[in-house]
């Protein structure tokens, strides 16, 4: 590696085979040596799970090409701890999680092993990016959007990202062309209202899958599901710290 040339981690929890990775390495192989570590199998929904009751088993891969890559059977935040502490022997000046297929706006945060990698990365205090596109199909075209990327991943290079925070991108699913701009937001007040589909396996057994319809709670204009459904790449400045401060100043004095 040349003495100015960065160092790019890249996983994501869609599994090392996903298009959205390989689209992904490809951008940033123009940006950096990127070395890969990514899960050997889908890990949607796992959020910031990491892997107590079994061992991490690790493999070089060679489908990147010259590009350095391994899998593991640890989960995207096991993955990007192996990388800093097993693999590289140093931090990366940044990690990238992605493109995952789907969006994660709003609290779909919480859910996600792809945006569980990046914050994992602004816990080790490391610039991190997690790219996500609003779009299930197994054909999706990430490569249209490379400038966009591109353009993200210099920025967080060249005037870098705020400490223990990362960038949560997602990118609607729309062409190319139809692009709006980059816009920054805030994180949407939206949930699941959940539900279950109950079934009946062949031996007369109930099994339930999870369903239900995503909505936005007191809708906002700066809000990232809002850039979205008007065509705009939408990034929140994402971060770990979970209190409330509002609460806080609330409850300080209070003797209970």
């Amino acid at each position: 590696m040349g003495i100015n040339e960065k160092l790019i981690l890249v996983t994501n929890d869609d599994s090392v085979n996903a298009k959205g990775i390989q689209s992904l390495v490809k951008i940033a192989s123009k940006s950096g040596r990127v070395v890969v570590v990514a899960p050997d199998k889908p890990q949607s929904g796992m959020g910031h799970a990491i892997t107590i009751n079994d061992p991490i088993r690790m493999n070089r891969v060679e489908m990147f090409g010259e590009v350095e890559a391994y899998s593991t059977t640890g989960t995207p935040v096991d993955c990007v701890k192996l990388a800093i502490y097993e693999i590289l022997g140093q931090k990366p000046d940044l990690v990238l999680s992605g493109i995952n297929h789907g969006e994660n706006s709003s609290t779909n945060v919480l859910y996600s092993g792809t945006m569980s990698a990046a914050i994992e990365g602004a816990m080790e205090g490391l610039p991190s990016i997690g790219f996500s596109l609003a779009n299930y199909a197994h054909d999706a075209d990430f490569m249209q959007y490379e400038a966009y990327i591109s353009t993200i991943i210099e920025h967080a290079l060249e005037a870098g990202i705020p400490k223990h925070t990362c960038f949560n991108v997602n990118i609607p699913n729309v062409k190319n062309a139809a692009i709006q701009g980059i816009k920054f937001c805030t994180q949407a007040h939206a949930f699941w209202a959940d539900r279950f589909d109950r079934r009946l396996d062949q031996f007369g057994r109930p099994y339930f899958w999870l369903t239900g319809e995503f909505g936005e709670v007191n809708p906002k204009e700066d809000s990232d599901l809002h850039a979205l459904v008007n065509g705009y790449i939408s990034i929140v400045p994402t971060h770990f710290d979970l209190t409330n401060y509002t609460a806080f100043e609330q409850y300080k004095s209070m003797k209970l």
